[in-house]
């Protein structure tokens, strides 16, 4: 970053002691309040992208190459320093909603630390999940990134200008990859290539970058309108263009003859114990990979026995294989005609539920929520995801669904569960009362673990019966397949990562345990190889969360209220699973 680190206020600097809430019990400690608000402040200057995400717009001119090694030196100063501070409070001395805070934010500085000391950075972009990604999204002027004023045109060409460095910089990263082993596997790196030649345009006006101009708003005045478009023609011709341009040709020529023929992480150096730490960094816990491919085998199998009693039910006479090839190709589950035709039928199950949705939460959330179509230039990749809105309620949680066929779109790819998972009351309810929560620190209000927020989403899916759905056997088929999709993924990730179980092997696993699509199962298995044991959190947490449930329901009987569970588990936002078991512990020694 440029600018520099901003210090803590005086107050927070003491010599040495212990800093103790002199109120002990009585309120929130003012101290830790304060440096929570700071680190907040700082880390909003150190990632700006984050913060234009989170609806924080004073940042939305900055963009900077945050991969370095001069960059991670920043970093790790300033988690470095953030761990001292928050190590001088006597946890003991503090409320239960500042222990909260002290517990997650202590567990956050250590991880983040500890993965500073690995290389990846040397893999700056994926086809997955990565910055030229979102820079698109951002351009394109439909997503987060605001395009309403002069101001926010002008922010967005500061943020253009830095493109051609970032760009520029992956290119000397990838390349310190290459010399040190830390490369890339050669089947995800040929799916990013297209990626950047899409991008490279002739014609600016055809360009995804300009979407803003062809949206400017009607007040703009006349001068301000030919200013905007022109310095856009020349942003998309002389930086984005040609930016995209050589991270393409540095990928087709150089990069992809050097990346690597083997699946998993374990084969880079090192490999193993990135592995180890990114188990504990995603879920929360300190569970093995055996432990976890254990756990996903047993789970792929109770679910297939699920399914066979469904399959049985509709009267289907084969083998649960050929259930799934009937499932993926007969046409009568392929209704749809047009996009719109598939978005109106997720608004129609989000209707359906609508009555037991009252039952089972006393609380939920005050920002909309919409439901739209992934944007064309990565729907081919994408998987359906939800956008968090702002917590002032200016902009709408969005549920994308990618449609690059609506004639192709199946019913039974579990469109229920997946309305639970990504929507309501999954991503959207969780997060959405999580920003909305002024009693929570921001980096709490803004932030949180993998393992809660798939996990709770996840859980979600298992609420379908309570919430009127999954009537339709083939609903529940879907949903049962959702389910053991997520069983799946402890089995091939641990495998390709930890037992050297190949691409081809982990996509063969898939297509015989769910029903999917080859195209389907590769795309999801190669996810998995570029972002490693992310794919874990959603069963690992949805799994503690399910057992906290039966665990209260058996002990405190008649006084177990479903709708008091969901709302104490979203009350205080997403935290690591040890951190949240202890203190739904302590709600349910209340409940007593």
């Amino acid at each position: 970053m440029k600018n520099t680190l901003i210090l803590l206020a005086a107050v927070l600097f003491f010599a040495g002691c212990k800093l103790s809430n002199t109120n002990q019990t009585m309120g929130d400690n003012t101290e830790l309040s304060a440096l929570l608000d700071k680190y907040y402040e700082e880390r909003l200057q150190l990632f700006p992208l984050e913060a234009t995400l989170n609806g924080d717009n004073r940042y939305n001119n900055k963009f900077y190459i945050d991969f370095t090694d001069g960059y991670r030196k920043k970093l790790k100063a300033f988690y470095s320093r953030y761990r001292d501070y928050i190590a001088k409070f006597d946890r003991e001395a503090l409320n239960e909603n500042d222990k909260l805070s002290f517990d997650d934010f202590s567990r956050e500085m250590n991880i983040n630390m500890e993965g500073l000391g690995f290389h990846d950075n040397y893999f700056p972009l994926n086809q997955f999940a990565s910055a030229h990604l979102l820079f698109a999204q951002l351009g394109s002027g439909s997503v987060v990134q605001p395009f309403k004023t002069v101001k926010d045109y002008d922010d967005w060409l500061q943020r253009v200008a830095v493109f051609p460095g970032y760009a520029d910089s992956v290119i000397v990263y990838f390349k310190k990859g290459m010399a040190a082993g830390y490369v890339l596997p050669k089947t995800v790196v040929v799916k990013m290539i297209p990626q950047m030649q899409s991008m490279v345009v002739t014609d600016a006006a055809k360009s995804l970058f300009y979407g803003p101009v062809t949206n400017l708003p009607q007040d703009f005045s006349a001068t301000d309108k030919k200013r905007i478009t022109d310095a856009y023609v020349t942003a998309i011709n002389t930086q984005i263009v040609p930016a995209f341009k050589r991270l393409g040709n540095f990928l087709q020529n150089e990069y992809l003859p050097a990346a690597r023929a083997t699946t998993g992480i374990g084969s880079i150096p090192g490999g193993d114990l990135y592995y180890r730490y990114l188990i504990r960094q995603q879920t929360t816990t300190s569970k093995t990979p055996d432990e976890i491919y254990a756990t996903g085998l047993a789970e792929v199998k109770r679910i297939r026995t699920e399914m066979e009693q469904i399959k049985t039910g509709t009267g289907f006479t084969g083998d649960l294989n050929a259930f799934f090839t009937y499932l993926k190709t007969d046409k009568k589950f392929m209704p749809y005609k047009t996009p719109r035709e598939v978005l109106d039928a997720f608004e129609a199950i989000h209707q359906k539920m609508q009555p037991n949705l009252q039952k089972m939460f006393g609380h939920t959330p005050k920002t909309g929520f919409e439901i739209r179509q992934t944007e064309a230039f990565r729907a081919e990749s994408a998987s359906a995801e939800y956008n968090q809105g702002s917590a002032d309620g200016s902009r709408p949680g969005i549920f994308y669904i990618p449609i690059t066929d609506a004639t192709k779109f199946n019913t039974t790819s579990g469109m229920e569960s997946l309305f639970l998972h990504e929507a309501i009351p999954g991503h959207h309810y969780q997060i959405s009362l999580q920003q909305e929560n002024e009693k929570l620190p921001r980096f709490r209000r803004f932030g949180g673990n993998n393992a809660y927020a798939e996990g709770w989403a996840l859980y979600c899916e298992s609420l379908g019966k309570e919430l009127g759905l999954y009537t339709d056997p083939y609903q529940h088929m879907g949903a049962l397949g959702d389910e053991i999709h997520r069983a799946i993924r402890l089995v091939v990730d641990v495998g390709m990562h930890s037992k050297g179980m190949t691409r081809e092997e982990a996509i063969q696993y898939m297509m015989n345990n769910e029903p999917i699509s080859e195209e389907g199962a590769t795309a999801e298995i190669e996810r998995y190889m570029v972002i490693p044991a992310q794919a874990l959190g959603y069963k690992i947490g949805a799994l503690k969360i399910r057992e906290l449930r039966n665990k209260y329901t058996a002990d405190l009987g008649n006084n177990f209220r479903i709708a008091d569970f969901h709302d104490e588990i979203l009350k205080d936002g997403n935290l690591p699973l040890d951190v949240l078991e202890k203190k739904m512990d302590a709600w349910e020694a209340k409940q007593r």
